[in-house]
């Protein structure tokens, strides 16, 4: 019998043998960063600026780290999940070559090759996310920072949850993949849309209404909102310190999505975590029961 640990060997060492799909993965986020810092920053700046009663000083400084802190977890939110799907395009290519297959026929049952494929892909998806997540502390380090200890700490486990949401949710939709066309499709169709559907582009609270009510549904929001509360609530705790009054404090962070309501109720963090983690568990295990029992076409 074919051991899990064989799987993920084999899995995350092809993940990162093929140049093409790592180095594409790996420079997604970093040219992510350098085209939110060129051309959001300023939209970002100008918002916060426009959101301080007139009279109110307020330091260059403090502008600054909420334009980065909302930089941060916007390029966050999308390059876990938008990664996770390039990551986990392995599957579909195995397929393709006709590998799938070969390893249907060794002796290893498909809920074993169901979280192989899984957890290489959430691995290597993790360091890339993470490296990510460097790159933007020392943007944020250079710009404005603001982060505590426990912030950074925050942060990271929101990175590490939604790489976890992004491959499970990735595992699920490319299981019914089988050519390389689709795979296209679905990497295009992903990274022009997610960022918009999780409020990552734009946030949410500028949206009408009902469709506020619709992407209230996706769990995807909450991770979002999660990565907002954490990247900016230093900045925002520097704010109130040097006399910004509250309501607007309260108004830029409603406008950022640090505050999700779910049919006029606010949620709390603490129920944002246990949405992304029953979604997590959810689709894992929907992915190992489509492995074992739905059967795809292979080479």
């Amino acid at each position: 019998m074919i051991g899990l640990g064989a799987l993920l060997k084999r899995n995350i060492k092809l993940f990162f043998k093929d140049k093409g799909m790592f180095f594409t993965s790996l420079i997604t986020p970093m040219i992510l960063l350098l085209l939110y810092s060129t051309f959001l920053a300023n939209v970002y700046r100008d918002a916060f600026a426009s959101s301080i009663p007139t009279g109110v000083p307020i330091d260059d400084k403090l502008l600054d780290g909420a334009v980065g802190g909302q930089l941060l977890s916007s390029l966050l939110a999308v390059c876990c999940v938008t990664v996770s799907f390039c990551s986990n395009f392995l599957m579909v290519q195995d397929k393709v070559t006709g590998a799938r297959g070969d390893l249907t026929m060794a002796p290893v049952r498909r809920s074993t090759l169901a979280l192989g494929y899984y957890l290489a892909s959430a691995a290597a998806t993790l360091i890339i996310c993470y490296a990510a997540a460097g790159a933007s502390f020392l943007y944020l380090i250079n710009v404005g920072w603001y982060l505590s200890g426990t912030d950074v700490a925050k942060i990271l486990l929101d990175v590490f949850l939604l790489v976890m949401f992004g491959t499970a949710l990735s595992s699920v939709i490319n299981h019914f993949l089988c050519t390389q066309g689709q795979i296209s499709a679905v990497g295009s169709i992903v990274s022009a849309g997610y960022g918009f559907i999780c409020g990552a582009y734009i946030p949410i609270s500028q949206f009408g209404e009902t469709l506020q009510t619709v992407i209230s549904f996706l769990p995807g929001t909450y991770a979002t909102a999660l990565l907002r509360n954490h990247a900016m609530r230093g900045v925002f705790a520097a704010m109130e310190e040097s006399g910004i009054p509250s309501a607007a404090l309260e108004g830029m962070r409603a406008a950022v999505d640090c505050e999700i309501r779910f049919f006029d109720h606010a949620v709390s963090e603490s129920a944002m975590y246990a949405i992304l983690v029953v979604t997590v568990l959810v689709l894992v295990a929907a992915f190992v029961l489509l492995t074992k029992f739905v059967r795809t076409r292979v080479r």
